[in-house]
Formats: structure tokens, sequence, C-alpha cells
């Protein structure tokens, strides 16, 4: 156990004393989750808006009035013809042009209806599609004194408010982590690789897997710590709430990071040189990590073959367990099944990682 103990006091010690790697451990999550936090926002804000009303009625200046309340529209004004509109739209310089019939207020009070057209930049199609509901949505808030009302009432669970950092968060924590730990373990291996000191660790009286072993705690310590960061950045500066049940987060997180250290050590038995690891463990994981975790778009949406590859990302179990907890605020009952997934892919790492090093000697 000494002989233990050593091995990770000196991976430490190399650790502590490379700057450049307490850099990447300590400081570049905090910056990822600043900037994914901050910079990838669903919400669209400032929506440019323009009007064309030959009505000029009660019930057009009313909506209109609405609209120029509301902080997601910003109001440009009114325009006096369908051509203006065409124009301010291929220029971009209004984002959506709100149109309303002749005799709109007289055809809602006698017909119980009347015509309101939506015209958006949909160049941008999720730009377009939530500009457009969001229109719609204040549009439908406008109850004008005739007989006939329906009354609607939205319930939004989960996420009232819409805000994006509630979608992202749990994604940017698995992004993170996954390629932090990941890279920083592999690196750690096929370094000592390099300098020709792997053959010395592994022909000490220790076992090969108490020597990788003893080469992750290290990272173990330190990305627990970068958790702990990323959960205070979430909760205090991005106001994500912890609904659910905060050492079950923590425990999921651990064995999530206990995942990706595996995942690293795997990739450092593979490779010879850092670069190469560095290639595989940071590019070869991010980019499956961004799109078959479910991180940004949704998995039941993808084409079956990609819903089945999906199924190996670690980041997607992981994603899904944070939301549930964090977000939902549901207990280990309901995220029984990816705890099981993300343990099982442990155990699978770390039984080939161990073997992979057996085979070398």
């Amino acid at each position: 156990m000494k002989q233990f103990f050593s091995f990770v006091h000196k991976e430490f010690y190399h650790i502590l004393r490379d700057g450049r790697t307490m850099l990447i451990l300590l400081g570049m999550p905090v910056v990822q989750i600043l900037l994914f936090g901050f910079a990838i926002n669903m919400e669209v804000q400032h929506i440019r808006t323009v009007v064309f009303d030959p009505a000029q009625d009660a019930a057009t200046r009313d909506i209109t009035e609405r609209l120029m309340a509301n902080p997601y529209f910003h109001m440009q004004g009114y325009v006096y013809s369908p051509d203006e509109i065409n124009k301010l739209l291929q220029r971009g310089e209004t984002d959506v042009a709100i149109v309303y019939e002749q005799n709109f207020n007289e055809n809602l009070v006698h017909s119980k209806k009347a015509q309101l057209q939506i015209i958006a930049d949909a160049s941008n199609p999720n730009t377009g599609t939530i500009v457009a509901n969001y229109v719609t949505a204040i549009v439908s808030e406008y109850r004008p004194h005739i007989p006939y009302r329906i009354e609607v009432e939205n319930k939004l669970l989960y996420n009232p408010e819409m805000k994006s950092a509630y979608t992202f968060v749990p994604g940017i924590m698995g992004l993170v982590l996954m390629i932090i730990c990941a890279i920083m373990t592999s690196i750690s291996i096929v370094r000592e690789k390099e300098r020709g000191t792997m053959e010395v660790l592994l022909a000490s009286p220790l076992k090969p897997g108490t020597v990788l072993i003893s080469k992750t705690v290290p990272y173990l310590a330190l990305s627990f710590i970068n958790l702990i960061t990323i959960l205070l950045l979430s909760y205090f500066v991005l106001d994500v709430p912890i609904q659910g049940n905060l050492a079950l987060l923590i425990a999921v997180s651990v064995l999530f990071i206990f995942l990706a250290l595996s995942l690293g050590l795997l990739i450092s038995t593979l490779v010879q040189t850092q670069v190469t690891a560095v290639l595989i463990s940071g590019i070869g994981l991010m980019m499956p990590t961004l799109i078959l975790s479910g991180m940004i778009f949704p998995i039941d949406n993808m084409p079956e073959p990609l819903q089945w590859a999906s199924s190996v990302v670690p980041a997607r179990w992981y994603i899904a367990a944070v939301k549930k907890v964090m977000i939902e605020g549901l207990g280990f009952t309901h995220v029984a099944k990816e705890v099981g997934i993300l343990a099982g892919m442990v155990v699978f790492l770390i039984g080939a990682s161990i073997a992979k090093i057996k085979n070398r000697l």
C-alpha cells in the first residue's frame, strides 16, 4: 500500500509542477462552462420588428402596443407597403413583419375572426420558427370584448421560463468532464512511454492494474474539484437550480468521471505518442459527444442506426441522468438504468486497459 501511495504522490508532484497542465485541468472547464453557458442561447432577443397596418383601428393598435411592450421585440416602426417589407427582409434590416388585414377590428367583431400575417426571416429555420411562435403567443393573448372567448392556460414543467441554460448545462458537464478527463489521463500514460519510464513502472512490484489506478487517482481528485466548480458556476452564475438530491448528482458525476478516466487509460494503452492521444481523446470524443449524446440534437429524431450508435456514447447516459436529477428533481430509481450502463462501461474499460497492459508484458 505504501508503494501505491508513493506512485500517487509522484503523479501529483508531476501535475502540480506543470503550470500548463494545471491551467488545462482547472482553467479550461471554467472557461467552457461560462462560454457555453452564455454563448449557447436558444432564446431569441432584440427581434427587429416592423408593422404594416392598413386598418389603423383599436384592435391593431392594442396588439402592436403589446408587441412594443415585450422586451424580446425591438420595434422599428411602421411600413406602408408590402414591397417595403420585402426590401427590408432582403437587406437583412428586419427580422419579422406583422401584416394586418383591412378592417381588422370590424371583421373581428362581426365575423369573430380576422387575419394577421407574420412574415419572418427563416434563413435560420430555428430562429424563424421561434420568432413566429413569440408573435403568435402575444397575439393569442389578445382578448377583445366580444361574446366568444377562449381561455388558454399554458403550463411548462421543469423550465417555465424556457431558459437555454437548463438544456445546455447538463450537456456541457458531460462534454467538459469527458474531454478533460480522457485527454489528461491518456497523456499522462503516453508521456511515460515517450520518456521510456513506463517499462520501469510496470517492472515494479505493483501489479499493472494498480499502476494504472495510481496514475488516475490524482486526476480523479482534480476532476472532482472541476465538478464542484461547474456546479457552483451553474447554480450561482447561470441560475440553473439543483432540484434533486445533490449527493446523488455528485455520485453519478463521480461515476462518469471515473468512466472518462478509464477511457483515457484505454486510449493510452493503444497509442504511443502524446499527439495521437490528444487527437483521439480530444477530437475523436468531442464530435460523438456533441452530436450523439442528445446535448444539442434529440436522439429520438435521429435515424435508427444513429440511435443505436448513440448507445455506446457514455455522455448520452450521463446527460440523461443529470437532467433527471438536476432539472427534474427525480430520485435514484429513475436513473438506475443510466447508472447501471455507466458502471458497466467502467468495468469494461478498466478490464480492457489492464488486459492490454498485460499483453504488452
